[in-house]
Order: C-alpha cells, then structure tokens, then sequence
C-alpha cells in the first residue's frame, strides 16, 4: 500500500474564525483519517484526524511524549528545544516508568475531593473580582479583569507561589507560548522562571508552608528520605504555566461563545445545573491546546490502517478529533446539552490533563456567578474585531471589552 502524498497545507494551521477550526481539518477528514503534513518547522509528521484513532495514539505506549526525540514533532521554525546539563524533565516530557511514578507522587492533590474544598475559596475570588468589574467603569476587559487573575490566584494558592509575583510569571509564560518570539527570548523566559522557581522550593525545603509544594516536601522526606529538588521546580513549572493560561483563555472564550449564542446561554441561566455539560460542550467546540497532544513512534506501530514508522512524529489533532461527525453528531455546533465527555481537550491516556477537576471547578463556577451576578452583561466590541490569540500555541483573547 503506497503511503499518502505530503499534504499542500504547512501545520500549524490558523483558525480563520474563533469558533471553528481551519476548514483544511475537515477536508483531512475525508482524505483518511491519518494524512502526511508539513510543519512550519520544516520537518514532515503524520496528522491523525478521527477521534477514535487520536484516543487510541493517546494510550499506545509506543508513542512517546520526549520533545528531546529527534523525530518529535518540531512545529515552528525556532526549533527543537535544547536539553542542558540542569535540565530535569518534567510530566509533560516524560514516558513510563518514570511518568507513572511522578505522577503518583501528586495526583493526590488534584482529586475531585480535594478540589471541592478549594470551591468556597474559588466562589470568593469570582465574587471579589465580579464586585470589582460593577463598581468600575464600563466598559471594562473580562480578560485581566476576570479571566486572568482568577486561575491565577487559584493556581498560586494551590501551589504556594506569592500572588504579588503575579506579572512575573505571566509576562514569561506568555512569552512561551508565542509562536513567533524568538529562541533566545524563550530561553530567557524559562531560565528566569525556573531560577524563581528554584528560590521559592528552596525557601519552603527550609519551612514547608500547607499547600502543594509545601505538602510535596514533607511527603518526600517522609517516604524518601530526602527532597528531590529539581524535579519539585519541574513540577511547579509546568502546573504555575498550565493552570492559569488555560483555564484564563477559556473563561474568555466561553463567555464570548455564549453571548454570541443566547439560546445556549439561556439553557444555564434557567439552570444552573446543566452548567457543567456545558463546560464540557465548550472545551470540546475551542480545544484550546490541541497540539498538546503531539508525540513520536518508538517502534512501528499502525494508527487507523496507516503504518508509522519507529522515529516519525504524530501530530494527534485533538480540534480536528473534537469535530469528528463520526464521534458528535453535528459536531460544528455548539450544543451545550449534548452531554459528551469522550472529547480530547484535556488529552486523554497516561498523559490526560492533571489539573481538569481544578478546572473544571473554576469554569462552572465563573459562568454561573458572572451569568448570575450580570445577567446584562454583553460585547462592546463585534467579534470580529476581538484581539484573538493566533500567534499563541494556547488559544484564546488577549482582552475582551464588555458592558452590561
């Protein structure tokens, strides 16, 4: 069987509208469910386009998560990261055995038990900050008015990192996931995040406090013997940056999404309990970080009757799996009472999204309260003229103009 020719398209693609993906995945789609591409980087990958197939990738072991592979999946022209000497991998990176064993170490900390004991400190931070957008002007940016500082005074309670260095850490993550900044540049943004990081665990091995980093400490004193530092920092890296980017992006985007659908916003407000099935309906219809689910074959291995070599990266398109007709009827449709949750937008497998009970939490409160609390609330700008994140490998708005 002769392999597929490389496709025209150079991934990744730009969404050319907020609520859908580029229309190319579709017709991917159609071609066969595993296509050749081309990277901006100039490396050539294998897309994989179905859900099913991007489910089954997610799971074999046979595909690895090393970005430090040579056949990994480079996306952008800046290229593949550089592993040096301090370097300590982190979940993101890592394959089994290592993996199991250092996400055992705190999936404690993210159970559904312990993210309903944060749900009264979250309901306070939404009301505080909700107070703060009526008593100002109009009109006023959801996006660091709401969207932003709520994950982000979550995420720093949670782990123990000082609010008050909030700038610090979100100007450097920022600057990460932009497509177009320059090597050198993210290499100073992560040098400067993990030299902060590397004080602040150094300071709690010295007096542990009662949050995650803090507990993490004690733990491992107290079942190792010692702490293991670096990968303590590795740690707080990866969580400080996922655990307000996403969840920021993704407040401004719902609420777009249902102010621009009130049908869909009217299913919430009339009841509040379906607001969870809608978090889920949008998760699903923006996969926010859909090439989060990259990875590369370890051996030969087939994925939807393509054979993929041992060396040759996979792209596994999440947007794309999240739109299959096969998988959701009417899958371009934003239906917040479908009650599907066997999307991709938190991954799925060994490597699914540690913190998406924290989110998950944080999303359904934040539209039940700002639904509630402003039930006028409304654009003031057309979405057309919204300020959406395309250079960004995270999805989403850099502001978000509202009025009520």
């Amino acid at each position: 069987m002769a392999e597929p020719a490389t496709r025209d398209e150079t991934f990744p693609l730009t969404r050319t509208c907020p609520f859908a993906p580029p229309p190319a995945y579709e017709e991917l789609r159609d071609a066969g469910p595993v296509q050749r591409v081309r990277l901006q980087s100039g490396q050539e990958a294998w897309a994989v386009t179905r859900l099913e197939d991007v489910r089954q990738m997610l799971t074999d072991p046979r595909f690895s998560s090393d970005r430090f592979n040579p056949g990994f999946p480079v996306l952008f022209r800046s290229g593949r990261p550089q592993r040096r000497s301090n370097f300590t991998p982190s979940l993101i990176n890592m394959d089994p055995p290592e993996h199991g064993a250092a996400r055992r170490e705190v999936v404690g900390e993210f159970t559904v038990k312990r993210m309903k004991a944060l749900q009264p400190r979250i309901q306070q931070i939404v009301d505080e900050h909700i107070d703060a957008i009526l008593a100002g002007p109009k009109p006023a940016d959801l996006v660091s008015a709401l969207s932003l500082p709520v994950p982000s005074l979550v995420i720093c309670e949670l782990l123990g990192v000082p609010y008050a260095d909030h700038d610090f850490f979100q100007v450097r993550s920022s600057t990460l996931l932009n497509r177009e900044a320059d090597p050198e540049t993210r290499t100073q943004a992560v040098d400067e995040l993990q030299e902060y990081l590397d004080r602040l665990v150094s300071t709690k091995e010295a007096d542990p406090t009662d949050d995650l980093l803090g507990r993490q400490i004690l733990k491992q004193r107290e079942e190792h013997g010692e702490v293991a530092h670096d990968e303590l920092v590795s740690m707080a890296f990866l969580l400080l940056i996922a655990g307000h980017e996403t969840t920021a992006n993704m407040i401004s985007l719902g609420t777009v999404a249902l102010l621009e659908n009130p049908d869909q916003l009217a299913i919430i407000k009339n009841d509040p309990g379906k607001t969870l099935d809608a978090v889920e309906e949008l998760l699903r219809y923006f996969t926010i970080a859909e090439f989060a689910t990259s990875r590369v074959a370890t051996e030969d291995v087939e994925i939807g009757g393509q054979l993929i070599r041992e060396g040759e990266g996979v792209l596994g398109l999440s947007y794309s799996g999240n739109r299959d007709e096969a998988a959701f009827e009417n899958a371009d449709e934003l239906d917040l009472e479908r009650g599907a949750r066997h999307h991709v937008a938190f991954g799925f497998g060994p490597h699914q999204c540690l913190g998406q009970n924290l989110a998950r939490m944080e999303l359904q409160i934040v539209f039940d309260t700002l639904f509630r609390r402003i039930p006028e609330l409304k654009l003031a700008a057309p979405v057309d003229q919204l300020p959406f994140k395309h250079d960004s490998s995270i999805f989403g708005l850099y502001c978000l103009p509202v009025t009520w």
